[in-house]
This record gives C-alpha cells, sequence and structure tokens, in this order.
C-alpha cells in the first residue's frame, strides 16, 4: 500500500516537504491549510492590484541548496541571470487545452513571463530624530555627525567599556546586545524598538534571541564590511553573498509579483505531481498509538464536514502550543504546562496608498515630495506606535498597480486582544495615516486609500515557559514519525529559509531511514547554517 504523509500547513515549510517527498520518495503528501491562502505568513495579499507582503520576505540565504531550490522554482529574469553569468531558461508549465475537433485534452506546455525573480538592491534605514541612520547602525562619521559630538564620545567610551569588560553572563537580550555595542547605543538604537517590537523589557528576552536573530553582526563587522563595501564600488556583486553577514547584504532575489507568487507556483507543482492541498481544513484532533501519530481529524469550513485522515508520516507547521492542546493521548503535565505557556507576538499591517511620499521643506515650510529607495525604514521615534514601514514599490515595481502611486505598509507588532488589535479596521487605519504624517513622511492630503492585514502568532516568543522548552521538545520527538518544521512548527524565529531546510532535513531523514530529529533542531541554532557546517 502506498504511503501517505499528512501535512499540517501550507506556507514554506509545509510545501516544502509536500515538494520534497514527491521528488525523492513514492510518498504521497496531503497538505491541510486552516485559511484561504497559500503560503503562510509568506502569502502576498492583492488589494486592488496593489500587492502586500506581510512582514517583507528577502529571498536571499548562506545555503546552496535553498537558492538553487527557489531559482528552479522561479528562474532569474534574463537581465540579471546574463549579469551574474547564469545559464537563463525560461520557466515552463503544463497547462490544459482543449481540442477543437472533439473533447479530448492536450498537455501543452507553455512559458510564463510572470514566473520570474528580480535580483533587488537592499536598503534598510533607521528612522531616529527626523533623520535617515545607517541599518545595522555604524560608526560612520554620518551618523556621528547626525547625533551630535556630546553624544559621539558616549557612544564611543561605552563602546570600548564594553569590549574591555563584558557583561560575563548574557542572560538576557539586554546584555547580549549591550556585549556588542555598548550601552549608549543599546538605548538609543535598540531597547525601544525591541521592545516595541515585542512588547515586553529586553531584560526578559532570552539572550538566544539575539544568538539566532543577530548572530555575527557587531560594530567591527558592521565597519569593516562598510569600508570594504565602498572598495568595491560598481564592481558586480557575488549573488550568493557567501561570506557577509545575513543583516549586512546589499541584494536579495524577489519573485516579481511577491513571495506568495512562488508558494503559489510550489503548490501548484504539488497538486500536478500528485500531492493534495487541502484548503479550509482546521485541525482538530491528533491521533497517536504509543509512539506513532496515526491520524488527523480535519474540520472542512467549507461543507462543515469533519475528515480522518490516516497517514504514515505527519509533518506540522501549526503553532506546537495548538499542537499539544490537539494531542489525543495521555500528554504529561508538564509539556501541557510549558505548551499552554507559551507566547507569540502579533502583527497588523496597513496598507496605504499615496500620491508620494513628502517632507517639510524647514525653511520654506512646505512639503516637497521624497524619493526613497529604502525596502524597509525601522522607526525609531518614540512617539508612534508603528515599528516599521515597508515601501512595497522598491520590493518588487509589478507590487504596485499605477507605478506613479506610492504603496507603503505600516506595520505594527501587538498581541491579540490588546487595545491596539482590538481598535476597528478603520480607527486603526486613521491610527496608521496620523502616524504617517506625524513622523513627517506623508500629508494627509496624498493619501489615496489604505487597508487594514491582521497576522496572528507571526513571531514565537523567547519568553513565558519558553526557558521549559527542551522538556516539551523531548516529549515530541518520542513520536517517531511526527516531524515538527517551520517557524510557529519548532517554536524558533526562523527566516524562511531555515524553515525550508527544516522541511528538507526531516526528507532526507524519511527517506534514509533515520529516526535521530536532532539534525531538523540544529539548523539556525549554530553561527552557520547546518549543512554547510564541517
Amino acid at each position: 500500500m502506498q504511503k501517505k504523509a499528512i501535512i499540517i500547513g501550507a506556507g514554506p515549510a509545509g510545501l516544502t516537504a509536500a515538494y520534497e517527498l514527491l521528488q525523492r520518495s513514492s510518498i504521497i503528501p496531503i497538505v491541510l491549510e486552516k485559511s484561504t491562502d497559500i503560503g503562510g505568513i509568506s502569502k502576498t495579499v492583492n488589494y486592488k492590484g496593489n500587492r502586500i507582503d506581510i512582514g517583507g520576505h528577502r529571498f536571499f540565504s548562506k545555503s546552496d541548496r535553498v537558492m538553487d531550490w527557489w531559482m528552479s522554482m522561479m528562474p532569474l529574469d534574463k537581465e540579471a541571470a546574463e549579469i551574474f553569468s547564469i545559464s537563463y531558461q525560461q520557466k515552463t508549465r503544463e497547462v490544459k487545452a482543449t481540442r477543437n475537433s472533439d473533447n479530448n485534452t492536450d498537455t501543452l506546455v507553455a512559458t510564463d513571463p510572470d514566473l520570474i525573480m528580480l535580483v533587488r538592491k537592499r536598503l534598510s534605514r533607521i528612522y531616529f530624530l527626523h533623520k535617515f541612520f545607517t541599518y545595522p547602525i555604524q560608526l560612520s562619521v554620518d551618523t556621528l555627525r547626525k547625533l551630535g559630538f556630546t553624544t559621539t564620545i558616549s557612544i564611543m567610551v561605552s563602546y570600548l567599556w564594553a569590549q574591555i569588560f563584558p557583561r560575563k553572563e548574557e542572560k538576557s537580550l539586554e546584555d547580549f546586545m549591550v556585549n556588542r555595542f555598548g550601552l549608549t547605543l543599546y538605548h538609543l538604537f535598540f531597547k525601544d524598538y525591541t521592545e516595541k517590537v515585542w512588547g515586553v523589557s529586553c531584560k526578559a528576552i532570552s539572550a538566544e534571541w539575539g544568538a539566532q536573530r543577530i548572530k555575527g553582526i557587531s560594530i567591527g563587522k558592521a565597519i569593516s564590511h562598510a569600508v570594504k563595501s565602498a572598495i568595491e564600488a560598481g564592481k558586480p556583486k557575488d549573488l550568493k553573498q557567501k561570506n557577509v553577514e545575513t543583516s549586512l547584504i546589499e541584494q536579495f532575489l524577489y519573485p516579481k509579483h511577491g513571495p506568495g507568487q512562488l508558494w503559489e507556483e510550489v503548490a501548484h507543482q504539488v497538486i500536478n505531481k500528485g500531492g493534495t492541498v487541502l484548503m479550509q481544513h482546521d485541525v482538530k484532533k491528533i491521533h497517536a498509538n504509543g509512539n506513532q501519530i496515526t491520524a488527523i481529524e480535519a474540520f472542512d469550513r467549507v461543507t462543515g464536514e469533519t475528515i480522518l485522515l490516516e497517514g504514515d508520516y505527519f509533518f506540522s507547521t501549526m503553532p506546537i502550543k495548538e499542537l499539544v492542546a490537539d494531542l489525543e493521548t495521555n500528554v504529561p503535565a508538564n509539556v501541557k504546562e510549558i505548551a499552554a505557556g507559551l507566547h507569540y507576538r502579533d502583527f497588523i499591517t496597513i496598507g496605504i496608498l499615496l500620491k508620494n511620499l513628502s517632507f517639510e521643506d524647514k525653511k520654506t515650510g512646505e512639503h516637497k515630495p521624497l524619493e526613497l529607495k529604502d525596502t524597509w525604514i525601522y522607526i525609531q521615534e518614540k512617539d508612534v506606535k508603528v515599528g516599521r514601514l515597508q515601501l512595497f514599490n522598491n520590493w518588487s515595481p509589478y507590487m504596485v498597480k499605477d507605478p506613479d502611486t506610492t504603496w507603503v505598509g505600516m506595520e505594527y507588532f501587538c498581541n491579540k486582544g490588546d487595545d491596539f488589535w482590538e481598535l476597528t479596521d478603520e480607527e486603526i487605519r486613521q491610527t496608521a495615516i496620523h502616524e504617517l504624517c506625524k513622523i513627517g513622511l506623508a500629508q494627509q492630503s496624498d493619501v489615496l486609500d489604505a487597508t487594514v492585514l491582521r497576522m496572528e502568532k507571526t513571531y514565537p516568543a523567547y519568553w513565558g515557559t519558553y526557558a521549559r522548552f527542551e522538556e516539551l521538545k523531548d516529549y515530541i520527538n518520542t513520536f517517531e514519525n511526527l516531524f515538527l518544521v517551520g517557524r510557529n512548527g519548532m517554536h524558533k524565529y526562523n527566516n524562511s529559509d531555515h524553515s525550508m531546510l527544516t522541511a528538507m532535513v526531516a526528507v532526507d531523514n524519511i527517506t534514509n531511514g533515520i529516526v535521530t530529529k536532532t539534525n531538523i533542531w540544529s539548523i539556525n541554532t549554530e553561527q552557520e547554517y547546518h549543512e554547510e557546517k564541517k
């Protein structure tokens, strides 16, 4: 009998697992997706022809396996392929066409000019005191000039002090950051923004968050990278940027119509190869027998029916908090307690369509059009709630219906049920528009339209019962045929390439008969990715 794999979630990890199983085994995947969208938080929302990327997704990885996988799905556009000396091949896909003479169908191979990856220049900056600073922050002449002489001296002294007398135990994210940037820079550029994102003190966040998200970044590396970039200005860059810290990359791949376009293509290929993707199917129960998961019950929101899916292998990308709650077995009390105590940070994006961004000329008092090249702008200002801006025009010009307009994403970090989340969509729209004008980047008269998107459990948090997470992980790993993959599946702040790698390595283990899951959990816990370590 042919074996089946039941996969919870049609995001990067779930769809990668499904595709890899079809490519490398005879196991048939069945993907269950709770929502109406493909891609999880990597989906692209189309609002009146203007596309929104939830959170911004740079397609960059130090893993050749992932980079090659992306480009096999969506090759570089012809111009970029020539620049990087990569063989160009237009993506083809099978389509069905009906003959005119009878009702039989032919399978045709058609080219799709939209299935391409663009190479985009990365520019991210910090907006603080109504001025733009390089991100990650650098002790450059420009930075120091904008901050002033007194602050500059304080930064230098506190940075040197941190290098000579570092905090010996990095118990919290504050310890982690102060050791790398000094106390003054920490208070200026890290503390307030990080607490705006997470809603708790940096002292309450585990240093592990910094180890995963910031890794090798330091003032020294930022300066050396800036010097190297200045020397090599004008020269073609290595597309894979192997020796560049992730936060310092200067270019990245990006699907023509946003990240959701790629995952929709993967889902299309999964179905064409014999897999199944069931939308609006909400997992309600997970059945187990001993150390094996045996079946999943899912509620079909369209028909109102509950289906039972038996399988041989099970992949979960659903929040681990919900996974444990749905397990139909005698779960130990300590595991239930830890799962129930895990925290998440939710996310709201407000897409604002403008005639253009603008700034006020302090000499004349007039507002003038403002053209920015940034992809992201981190808002450090304390008197507004917005945490970050996305300029969708700069991610891809095809994200915007009318190229003469500016399409901005205002990003707010919150918790479901808090005061901001409970506001109506109209109240949130007005708050975002007001704050964009308040920080001096737009005028009310330039606003053409706005929409609100809410995303639950966007960021798994590193506090609450997280300190005891190993107990929960050890228990889940006793189920030999259950593989936790992806960001929420592992309660790990993974990027999409890390999430894909967890799925790929899980399939490696299945096809090679490997029982251990240590290699899956080790992805994104070291300075370099797991498969590149010697």
